[in-house]
């Protein structure tokens, strides 16, 4: 069993396709039917089912199939690690992250990256929670994670501040000439939804928090993403939780970011499944020396 063959079998699963992955993959489709099947030799069985217009997997490719994935990629990060320690040309840092994070802490750090690691390229991969995110990292879909600190990580976790949780509302509120509001004053209010926000037990963590404020939040709409539910906030449709860095990064200074008294902060991190070195323990440097100086993620 070769890691090529592992490459040549995922290429066909995903093109459903021995015709399209050859071509994909520049090689014939006899050479890429051999060394299929050489594979699914040293396996003992059919990873394949092979149909007139399509291929799919049997029961043994679908157990094969994340260990494949796994394989490839970790060897694929191998290789850009060692060649963004070198600082070669063509190196990349695959870097994966939330929304939020990605929309109101990445930018100015992305450029000072750029500036000092020229050589060097970023691939940002962003997903819809913090589940995922460490689900997809442990997968080996990056070679590195930042977003709010895991419970449970079994490699390396690097504090690198924290993020605040904010109340956005348009400048016409009467709550906007405040800088801190309790919960508790907002039980009357329509709320804006997002699918991205954190669940704590399996609990959104507005519903969580409301329910313990004693009521029932009125949600008037829903949306996909953070950002979306916070441009809504700025024109008034309702009021919204967010983090306050992804806020300004969103819509800038339109609208009025209200703290929560007390505060809601939680925790960022830099994480990873092996140790940081080369260019990832320069990313996580880069990144809490920003934590360190922005208001918006402050040190514990």
């Amino acid at each position: 069993m070769s890691l090529r063959q592992m490459e040549y079998f995922l290429t066909v699963v995903e093109e459903s396709s021995f015709t399209r992955a050859a071509d994909l993959l520049h090689v014939t489709q006899p050479a890429l039917s051999h060394q299929v099947k050489a594979l699914e030799r040293s396996v003992g069985g059919d990873l394949l089912e092979r149909m007139p217009r399509a291929v799919r997997l049997t029961p043994m490719g679908r157990a094969f199939l994340p260990y494949a994935q796994l394989a490839v990629r970790s060897a694929r990060q191998a290789e850009r690690a060692a060649r963004a320690v070198a600082g070669a040309a063509g190196g990349e840092l695959h870097v994966a992250t939330v929304h939020a994070v990605a929309v109101g802490m990445l930018p100015p750090l992305a450029a000072r990256w750029r500036a000092a690691h020229p050589g060097v390229a970023l691939v940002l991969r962003e997903y819809g929670s913090t589940e995922v995110l460490e689900e997809q990292l442990e997968r080996g879909a990056a070679d590195l994670a930042v977003g709010p600190q895991p419970k449970e990580w079994a490699g390396p976790v690097v504090p690198v501040g924290r993020e605040e949780l904010v109340i956005v509302v348009p400048f016409d509120d009467p709550l906007a000439g405040r800088g801190a509001v309790r919960l508790a004053e907002l039980a009357d209010r329509d709320w804006i939804r997002c699918a991205m926000e954190p669940l704590v037990e399996g609990q959104p963590v507005i519903d969580r928090a409301c329910g313990a404020a004693g009521f029932v939040p009125r949600t008037v709409m829903r949306t996909e993403h953070t950002s979306t539910a916070v441009r809504m906030a700025a024109a008034g449709v309702g009021i919204v939780m967010a983090p306050a860095h992804m806020v300004r990064g969103a819509v800038g200074e339109d609208c009025v970011l209200l703290s929560l008294d007390p505060p809601w902060h939680r925790p960022l991190a830099v994480f990873s499944r092996v140790p940081l070195t080369g260019a990832a323990a320069a990313f996580a440097g880069l990144l809490g020396q920003g934590a360190a100086t922005d208001g918006s993620a402050r040190r514990d």
